[in-house]
């Protein structure tokens, strides 16, 4: 009875800990983003409280999963802001984005390179960028 107990609770704990090493996903917009082979890894882009602006092919601007227009961007209260753009995205809308964040730290969000080097989760890759004001 005492080791079907110790099996149990052992398994329990195998378990938990092999769930709490996984990533929490959080929701957010799809885009394709484009690969750059000398982005670094950024885990904090996977943070609970990271701010994420996405831009989609069609060049819709969402913080999180909510709608914004690039004028908003400026209102942001996070110092450091992640942006997802889709690799099909105008030049001129993601140019209008980078000028909403001005004067905040902005990290652009990048595929991971061709051969991240591990199989399963990998996480994001990303430019870190610096706008004045």
């Amino acid at each position: 009875m005492k080791s079907v107990m110790a099996c149990l609770l052992g398994s329990i704990l195998i378990c938990w800990v092999g769930y709490s090493q996984r990533p929490v996903l959080k929701q957010g917009v799809a885009v394709e983003m484009p690969v750059a082979s000398h982005a670094v890894e950024m885990r904090a882009a996977d943070g609970q409280n990271a701010t994420v602006v996405a831009i989609t092919a069609s060049g819709k601007v969402f913080v999180g999963i909510q709608p914004t227009e690039p004028a908003a961007l400026s209102k942001l209260s996070a110092r450091t802001v992640f942006v997802k753009a889709d690799s099909r995205v105008p030049y001129q809308k993601l140019l209008a984005v980078l000028d909403g964040l001005r004067g905040k730290s902005v990290v652009l969000l990048t595929a991971p390179p061709e051969n991240p080097g591990r199989q399963g989760y990998v996480s994001p890759y990303g430019l870190k960028l610096s706008l004045s004001r």
